[in-house]
């Protein structure tokens, strides 16, 4: 087994300590920053993202392996700072303002960052006003939102024209999602994208970046 296929295993059980080690050998042995993300943890996460769709894995196992990616990722950051390397994308996150749930919203971060994403965590109750705030200082390409009861999701139709007020709305793609939103429900609130679950949320966005 090759030390990138003991890394995606590792990864995919959730083994921080030995994804952390196994990458910074990677890079010992003169593996680039890029190749290490896409051939290794961005295909272990892929490897989650399926089994999780599929219902072979669960949430508490997607979540602990997104903090193993995330502890890799704290190797790699810095790399691809001094290297001027590019994320595939920008994303700011954040559950709709009254909402202080916030697993679903950590999944679907964790699984963007492990597609390639820079995500920017707004964390829970987060006002339309604050989202417009840091989309203006971020520019993102994608603003997802997410709501766990029926009476906070409301406030994403707010948000979003929020962003028309703002003259923003034209300036970034909106996915939400959550337990109780429908994708019919987020077309008739003008979002983009619906993400069923974390893992559809980020081949949402990776079809809204191609659009």
């Amino acid at each position: 087994m090759t030390l990138l296929e003991d890394l995606r295993k590792a990864l995919y059980k959730g083994d921080a300590k030995t994804v952390t080690a196994l990458s910074q050998e990677a890079l010992d042995e003169g593996m680039s920053p890029g190749s290490l993300l896409s051939d290794g943890l961005i295909k272990g996460m892929d490897m989650v993202g399926v089994d999780f769709r599929d219902g072979t894995l669960f949430v508490p196992e997607v979540l602990i392996a997104g903090r193993a990616m995330k502890a890799a990722m704290g190797i790699l950051r810095p790399l691809f700072v001094e290297g001027g390397i590019e994320p595939i994308g920008r994303v700011v996150l954040g559950t709709a303002k009254g909402d202080l749930h916030d697993i679903g919203k950590n999944l679907v971060g964790m699984m963007l960052e492990g597609a390639g994403f820079e995500v920017h965590d707004l964390g829970v109750d987060v006002a339309p006003e604050k989202f417009i705030e840091v989309a203006r200082e971020e520019k993102p390409d994608i603003v997802g939102m997410s709501a766990l009861l029926t009476t906070t999701m409301v406030m994403m139709k707010t948000t979003i024209e929020a962003f028309k007020k703002a003259g923003l709305r034209d300036q970034v793609k909106i996915i939400v999602g959550g337990a109780p939103l429908t994708e019919s429900y987020a077309k008739e609130i003008g979002a983009d994208g619906f993400g069923a679950d974390a893992s559809m949320a980020v081949i949402k966005a990776k079809e809204l970046l191609k659009a």
